[in-house]
């Protein structure tokens, strides 16, 4: 039986063949779910460019988060080696270019740069994607807290009414799910120390003016979240009479959701049959 092994305390955790079975199932119902709502998937680069997170204000409200790509100078980093004859354990600033790209640390902003100045086809849209995500944690912990993590989120694009019937349809979802598998599971709304809701731009009530986070044993294993029209306005996406659109999201932590699953029914194998139960 497979178990997650490797360097864990740095965030690089590594999942092993029952826990890969068990994270393809989980993610197999959630997809299904997005196929009930006719969500269409979606696929995105890896990669976000570095003048898009910036014109989401993401470097200003999450500083403590962003990871940035970056090529190394080929004569610069071969005249570094040539220098010293240690191994090389990180690659200094000096050797490196702009990093003009950047890791996301939300499935959702690729959905948002992609409808970029896109006039939606109706007042409700759905898109489903899952992408690795990365965060600058200040500390790593198993899979309950990794550098690089699996991300699935089912996105609404379109009207305001639309976008908060998509979060109590979706609250309505994973609540029930919790219910069959038997986890005891709380919501909480989220703060984060970082916004100020009393500074001049009024961060958290700007961005995310409705959070909540599905909790369980502590840890938030996935979320609900309204936007209200700040990507609409920022990244021009218009509804078919003209106006912003307003976007919600329902997102996934794969991994952390193997931890608790396993933790809750004893091993990846038990707990995958659990899961393929309550589809």
């Amino acid at each position: 039986m497979g178990t997650a092994t490797g360097r864990t305390d740095s965030g690089l955790g590594v999942l092993g063949a029952d826990e890969l079975r068990l994270i393809r199932a989980f993610d197999a119902l959630i997809l299904s779910w997005a196929e009930r709502l006719r969500a269409d998937e979606r696929r995105y680069p890896v990669l976000l460019r570095a003048e898009d997170l910036e014109g989401i204000d993401y470097y200003e409200n999450f500083p403590h988060l962003g990871l940035a790509v970056a090529t190394a100078d080929p004569e610069r980093l071969t005249a570094l080696r040539a220098a010293t004859d240690r191994p090389l354990t990180a690659l200094p600033a000096e050797v490196l270019n702009e990093a003009r790209l950047g890791l996301p640390s939300a499935a959702c902003y690729s959905v948002y740069f992609d409808l970029r100045g896109q006039t939606l086809p109706s007042e409700a849209n759905r898109f489903t994607t899952v992408a690795t995500c990365y965060r600058n944690e200040t500390r790593y912990e198993g899979l309950r807290r990794l550098l690089g993590f699996s991300m699935r989120e089912i996105v609404f694009v379109g009207d305001g009414d639309g976008a908060k019937e998509h979060l109590s349809g979706a609250k309505e979802l994973v609540l029930g799910l919790a219910g069959k598998l038997g986890l005891d599971m709380k919501t909480e709304v989220a703060t984060d120390p970082f916004f100020d809701s009393n500074g001049s731009r009024a961060k958290m009530q700007l961005l995310f003016p409705v959070k909540e986070e599905f909790v369980v044993d502590g840890l938030a294993v996935g979320s609900v979240n309204y936007h209200r029209n700040f990507f609409g306005e920022r990244c021009e996406i218009s509804l078919p009479d003209g106006g912003p659109a307003h976007t919600s999201c329902l997102a996934f932590g794969l991994e952390r959701w193997v931890h608790i699953l396993t933790a809750r029914f004893g091993d990846p194998r038990s707990a995958t049959e659990a899961v393929l139960e309550a589809q």
